[in-house]
């Protein structure tokens, strides 16, 4: 998923649903058109148009407080063949789609453009909808704080420490929102936009966490579904939820590195790091330990510093897109002689306080953590000793393990009742929402869904980082509704 972290790089419902039943729409919702208007951004396509849609911050109290979502909307290219609303729900938590109908939608194939009008949103807690913010000091917006990497003798009493500060920064800045910023609330939210759309079924392609937010809304509205599209999935896990996914990288990191190893050692790589891939391996556990006992200043970082997680979490930022494998071993190659490459430009530090907030409330509100450091000490040693390329940190204690404030529903529980009208595609080797996650998903969903694997390396496969088998798959059935008859294999 891009999880809170990979979205600051650049930066479930009520439990017991009964199947079916769906509170009826209500003429107020169904008589609140949205009023389209020029969006702010200057940037965007100029056909795409902006809307604010009003919505409860607490569904369990509809008639109290409301926040604003924003609403964007590249409509139809062709009427004759227009069938509905194709919504696209990014990843994160903490992601937004608001200009993905003039970014990422543009790049889906004319017949699907004519198909369907493209929405996006900035889901709840996200600017510019009704926005939130923790607060945090500089040094607790850096990656290696946000992911819980242990300290490189594999404690975790400074995690621990850091997610009580910032617990109590959210507890103490973020305002009442953050207690309703959860997965289900993001699915009553999309209900929300239906209606104002006046579709009577929407469409989505959800992409890593977009895949729960995606299978909640299908599992709560399932009436409400149209053709859904889930690229990049996260495990269904009902009592871990996000902590599931935190856990999977350990997989995901051992699933690419062979890949970055391959290509780290091809012959005319301008960046070949050894001569032959097994070499790579050791080369890049050495020298993160070497960085773990002796860091290397790096002015303008966050941290200051290159230590062995810092680089550790260079890898997984990298795994995500081989594109990005260079820089990789640009730094591998600098850190090895003891210097660094300039520091990366992080982006400005209201849209990162802005993003960890909502990021750290999605995770936390949707499930419980363990409170125990025992847990964290016990899961890291086990996690560091099977899986030393990721140093403990899938199983280590997040914000969540001193969050102020215990979910207030059980996490919706993804099942197989529903129409058949789900295509999930996953490439093989993907490092946030791992292959072994999406199985579960998978075979959580039973004969809702049918499943396209992609013999592909990187996060996000439609349009992205799979390849052209499985992106006609997607297209077609988005387009005709066409899906394979069983799971399909892309090589």
């Amino acid at each position: 998923m891009k999880e809170i972290t990979k979205s600051a790089a650049l930066i479930a419902a009520v439990s017991g649903i009964v199947f079916g039943a769906i509170t009826p729409l209500t003429a107020s919702a169904a008589e609140t058109p949205l009023k389209w208007t020029r969006c702010e951004d200057s940037g965007v396509d100029p056909r795409q148009r902006c809307a604010t849609l009003e919505v409860p911050m607490d569904y369990a109290h509809p008639d109290g407080p409301k926040i604003d979502l924003a609403v964007s909307r590249i409509p139809s290219e062709k009427p004759s063949a227009r069938r509905g609303a194709l919504l696209l729900i990014p990843g994160g938590p903490g992601g937004t789609s608001l200009d993905d109908p003039s970014g990422k939608g543009q790049k889906l194939p004319q017949d699907v453009r004519d198909t369907y009008d493209l929405i996006g949103f900035a889901p709840r807690g996200n600017a510019p909808s009704t926005a939130v913010s923790c607060g945090l000091d500089h040094a607790d917006l850096a990656l290696t704080a946000l992911r819980p990497w242990p300290a490189a003798d594999g404690s975790v009493t400074g995690n621990m420490t850091t997610a009580r500060r910032v617990a109590d920064a959210c507890a103490h800045n973020g305002g009442e929102l953050m207690r309703h910023l959860s997965t289900a609330d993001n699915a009553r939210d999309i209900d929300r936009i239906r209606a104002a759309l006046g579709e009577r079924r929407i469409s989505a392609w959800g992409v890593s966490y977009g895949t729960y937010v995606g299978a909640v809304y299908s599992q709560l509205f399932p009436d409400r579904t149209d053709r859904v599209v889930l690229d990049s999935n996260d495990n269904p896990d009902p009592v871990k939820v996000e902590r599931a996914w935190v856990q999977a990288q350990e997989v995901g990191a051992e699933d690419n590195f062979p890949e970055f190893a391959k290509w780290a050692a091809r012959p005319g790589n301008p960046y070949r790091l050894a001569d032959t891939a097994v070499e790579v391996r050791p080369l890049f556990l050495s020298l993160a330990a070497r960085l773990d006992r002796k860091p290397i200043p790096w002015p303008g970082a966050n941290p200051e510093e290159l230590n062995g997680n810092v680089l550790r979490q260079t890898m997984l930022n990298s795994f995500d897109d081989p594109d990005d494998y260079a820089g990789l071993a640009q730094l591998i190659l600098a850190a090895r002689k003891g210097t660094v490459p300039p520091a990366p430009q992080a982006p400005p530090e209201a849209v990162l306080q802005n993003v960890v907030a909502v990021g750290a409330a999605t995770l936390c509100d949707d499930a419980a953590w363990p409170r125990s450091a025992a847990v964290y000490e016990k899961g890291v040693a086990e996690s560091r000793a099977a899986y030393p390329l990721t140093a403990g940190m899938p199983r280590n204690a997040m914000v969540c393990a001193a969050w102020p404030w215990q979910p207030e529903r059980a996490p919706v529980r993804i099942t197989d009742r529903g129409p058949s009208n789900v295509l999930l595609v996953q490439n093989e080797r993907d490092m946030e929402t791992p292959l072994s996650g999406a199985l579960k998903l998978r075979a959580t969903l039973g004969r809702r869904a049918v499943m396209v694997t992609v013999d592909s390396t990187g996060h996000e496969a439609y349009l992205a980082n799979g390849n052209e088998c499985g992106d006609a798959t997607v297209s077609r059935f988005l387009a005709t509704g066409e899906r394979p008859e069983r799971d399909v294999h892309c090589g």
